[in-house]
């Protein structure tokens, strides 16, 4: 009988500390899963279920990220599949690229482009790429091309500059594309150097600097209207309607009364900005008589009714979905609308008869809603208001247009406001306290300024009433199991809430960890930063945290405004997402004309395309404010400025200037003598011989060295008489000191 072979039960290694386990992952050049961890440290079945307890609880605390597949990488990694934007070569030649959706202010990682004999012509300087990446380094990736998405772009915009053997360059504009083209002297066009031109790039070989054709000379006896032409141009944005959408626009007429309610009785006002051009929304407040709801208040918000002229299908219809939104620059508007609409039948223009859209809303004493009702109607408002004018003539400094509206139409609003404030707070949504500055610009087109606007109550009464009204669409075509393109926004990620963390612990503050965070947790923060140098800077820092808001057909609620359900609804002139809001609301409601189709187009592709253009254009006005701000301080190089650190990283600061609210440049080159060390969990610089630091936060004294109107960009050098910090000459002392009294206690012993 054969005797049978005795197994022999490996041995378990050691259970690895909660530090090897995130060491590894952080060292691990590639994307790692919980088997990849436990056959490294040779982990039996029973181990394994305790490392999965500790991948747990260094996910919650922020320290390793879940990538797809059940992949665990460092926080901040990007997903092992993502879209790409090609950004021009490096110094070897090799493509780069950078995340489409980066919305960090931190320099993205360096991404190197494989080639990819399988996709045929070389990839172009901004074309888009779905990718999947590997780890090259701790701050690098590699790319494979999966698929082209969107093709590079034909032309660049830029300036004409002479370079070597009579062929000239074009420097891009855009500061992320930094690869010129080269202008053959018979491709110039007649340029000369300094021109401003559009080129189209010629095709070529792939590897060197490409070739380009001057197709266009911008007239620069445009002055700073260039900026908002650059800023248009670098963002694709639609600048001109097609001729059949125009042509609608034009024949477009007023609005019967019909079947529509008659609400021109009723004293509705609009209240926006002294600039605006279109009044889109108008209200009007009552105390509610109704004696079950004593205190409380009946409000009407009332909004331009778009969908009436704007069917779907429709020649407008298309323009308006390819924009998604109006965009709004410091000198000009490019609506979503043709200015017959949206500065003409669609503008709730005093004493004229126009169609709308209305809800009627009704709040207890609290500011609590009790119910809505939703209409059409034909309004016409009494008054054409300013934020300034309401706020004064509320504190008693009437004007000949509000005089006689402050006690019956005026006094009403605020009185509802009160009620609806009280509600905001009970909810507690996020107070961010975050200033505006405005470009000021003459009738010539010249900057003149950059100041903070002011922020009155009468802009936080129409906010609440818009959002109530938002709030109230959302529940009604819930209520009518219609489409609902809902505005969404998430909870912060636990990789942006651990960042928050690291920067506040910093200066003290402290964010729990383990508890579900809601609005209030970050406002109690902003409470104790307020009125502190850095309060600015928390501020930011918290905005930072927080998702990107986006339209969504699925509902996952408003985390910024402490909201279950949340829509747009009150300004379909600016915004496509309120269009569809209106059709349905038509449609569930059986209102007539302009409802949404019985088979509308995918509202989940819809909501991923206007959320796009909706950063497209954000991103557009905030480039044109850097480069009208760069204009206005063009002329005041070597000015000095008080700043805040805004941002630190290994080549240098972001600064903030105090009087203007623009951003700068901070070279690390610049700083004073010594070799700065970046410290990237306390978010500072810090000189490895002087002890010198540069903290985020901190407020720093600047000079202005360049100032680029086409670029937008600023660069400046701290003023520093160089000498170590105030703390670091005291321990000096204290060391000197210290040293004198060994000195002298050693002379008395001795014999």
């Amino acid at each position: 009988m054969a005797k049978s072979k005795k197994t022999t039960k490996q041995k378990a290694a050691p259970f690895p500390s909660r530090d090897e386990i995130l060491q590894y992952v952080l060292d691990n050049p590639q994307h790692v899963g919980k088997r990849d961890i436990a056959r490294a440290f040779r982990l039996n079945s029973k181990q394994r279920i305790a490392l999965k307890h500790v991948l747990k609880e260094l996910e919650n605390d922020g320290l390793i990220g879940r990538q797809r597949g059940r992949r665990y990488a460092p926080p901040e990694a990007l997903p092992s599949v993502t879209v790409l934007e090609v950004t021009g070569m490096d110094d070897d030649g090799e493509l780069l690229a950078r995340p489409v959706n980066w919305d960090n202010d931190s320099p993205p990682p360096t991404i190197y482009v494989l080639p990819d004999k399988k996709e045929g012509a070389a990839l172009g300087i901004g074309e888009h790429i779905l990718a999947r990446l590997s780890r090259a380094g701790s701050s690098s990736y590699e790319a494979r091309t999966i698929k082209r998405l969107k093709p590079p772009p034909k032309q660049v915009l830029g300036m004409y500059r002479a370079g070597p053997n009579g062929q000239g360059r074009l420097v891009p504009t855009n500061k992320r594309n930094r690869q010129e083209l080269i202008i053959a002297k018979e491709n110039t066009n007649g340029a000369k150097p300094g021109d401003l031109v559009i080129a189209k790039i010629l095709p070529g070989r792939p590897f060197g600097l490409r070739h380009g054709k001057i197709s266009e000379r911008i007239d620069q006896t445009q002055g700073t209207q260039l900026i908002s032409t650059i800023a248009l141009h670098e963002y694709d944005i639609p600048i001109e309607f097609t001729p059949e959408a125009l042509n609608e626009a034009k024949a477009a007429k007023a609005a019967p009364l019909a079947d529509r309610d008659d609400l021109r009785d009723i004293p509705l006002v609009t209240i926006d900005g002294a600039d605006a051009r279109d009044f889109d929304d108008a209200v009007w407040a009552e105390a509610d008589p109704n004696p079950d709801n004593i205190g409380g208040w009946h409000v009407i918000v009332a909004i331009a009714d778009v969908a009436w002229y704007v069917h779907p299908g429709s020649p407008l219809d298309t323009c308006a979905y390819e924009r998604g939104n109006s965009v709004y620059l410091p000198d000009k508007v490019v609506p979503m609308l043709p200015e017959e609409l949206s500065n003409g039948w669609c503008s709730l223009k005093p004493n004229e008869d126009r169609p709308c859209m209305y809800v009627h809303l009704w709040f207890d004493k609290q500011g609590r809603k009790i119910r809505h009702k939703f209409g059409r109607a034909l309004m016409r408002s009494t008054a054409r208001l300013t934020y300034e004018q309401v706020q004064a003539a509320y504190d008693g400094n009437t004007d000949e247009h509000t005089a006689s509206l402050r006690d019956t139409v005026i006094a009403p609003l605020y009185g509802a406001y009160e009620a609806l404030a009280n509600a905001r707070e009970q909810r507690g949504v996020l107070n961010l306290d975050l200033p505006e500055h405005q470009i000021m610009i003459d009738d010539s087109g010249n900057v003149t300024g950059v100041s903070l606007r002011a922020r009155y109550d009468s802009h936080r009464l129409i906010e609440e009433f818009m959002i109530s009204a938002n709030v109230a669409a959302a529940e009604t075509l819930e209520k009518q199991h219609q489409p609902c393109m809902y505005r969404i926004h998430d909870e912060p990620s636990p990789e942006k809430l651990e960042a928050l963390r690291i920067l506040l612990d910093g200066i003290g503050i402290r964010l729990a960890k383990g508890q579900v965070l809601k609005p209030i947790h970050f406002n109690r923060i902003l409470e104790k930063a307020a009125g502190k140098e850095y309060a600015d800077m928390v501020n930011q820092s918290v905005l930072r945290a927080q998702s990107q808001a986006e339209y969504n057909p699925d509902n996952i609620g408003h985390f910024g405004l402490s909201l279950r359900r949340y829509a747009h609804f009150t300004s379909p002139i600016r915004r496509y997402a309120d269009l569809l809001v209106h059709r349905a609301l038509i449609k569930g409601l059986g209102l007539g004309v302009g409802a949404l189709e019985n088979d509308p187009r995918d509202f989940a592709e819809m909501g991923e395309h206007i959320s796009a253009t909706e950063r497209q254009a954000a991103a557009a006005e905030r480039d044109a404010v850097d480069r009208f701000t760069a204009a206005f301080l063009a002329d005041r190089i070597g000015a000095q400025f008080l700043a805040r650190i805004g941002g630190v990283t290994r080549f240098g600061l972001f600064v903030t200037l105090a009087e203007t609210n623009a951003d700068a440049l901070v070279p690390i080159a610049s700083l004073p003598d010594d070799y700065y060390v970046h410290d990237e969990d306390h978010h500072l610089l810090r000189g490895r011989h002087s002890g010198r630091m540069y903290k985020l936060g901190d407020s720093i004294d600047v000079t202005l060295i360049e100032a680029d109107p086409l670029t937008g960009s600023l660069l400046c050098h701290v003023m520093d008489s160089g000498k170590a910090p105030k703390e670091r000459r005291k321990s000096k002392k204290k060391r000197a000191a210290h040293r004198k009294g060994r000195k002298k206690n050693k002379t008395k012993r001795q014999p």
